[in-house]
């Protein structure tokens, strides 16, 4: 499958981010999770599990659908992730609604960015506490 092909394009509109976009205003890099598609598609399970106001399905073995809703007008954004087998998510976030989203779709990815991130950081700092750790017995 061609990369363009593997999520949606972007419309016109400023109400939409994309990992495979080739415009500099809707282009958002691709999340690095992991360095296998099992686990990428894992954490970002569980980082969607943790969120508020947020649905998903999982479409095929490499494929998440995300529902996002807003608090307060209860307007709803897409979002999907494409899980390479090397890992790589590839993302697009955008609005079903409106022209403009005020940089929600943009604040999103970062936010799952971070989240990701600190995922990671608290995976490597067990494994480091367990490898240090005096044996028991």
């Amino acid at each position: 499958m061609a990369d363009e092909n593997l999520l949606a394009p972007c419309p016109n509109s400023p109400n939409c981010v994309s990992s495979l976009s080739g415009s500099k205003d809707h282009w958002v890099a691709p999340l690095e999770v992991s360095d296998t598609r099992d686990t990428s598609l894992q954490r970002v399970q569980s980082v969607l599990d943790s969120l508020p106001r947020v649905d998903y399905d999982v479409v095929g073995p490499a494929r998440i659908n995300a529902r996002f809703k807003s608090m307060v007008l209860r307007f709803t954004d897409d979002v999907t992730f494409y899980v390479r087998e090397n890992g790589t998510v590839e993302v697009r976030s955008a609005s079903r609604v409106g022209y403009w989203d005020l940089g929600a779709n943009r604040r999103r990815v970062e936010s799952l960015r971070e989240k990701l991130a600190e995922m990671q950081s608290n995976d490597r700092s067990a494994r480091l506490d367990n490898e240090s750790a005096p044996p028991v017995g």
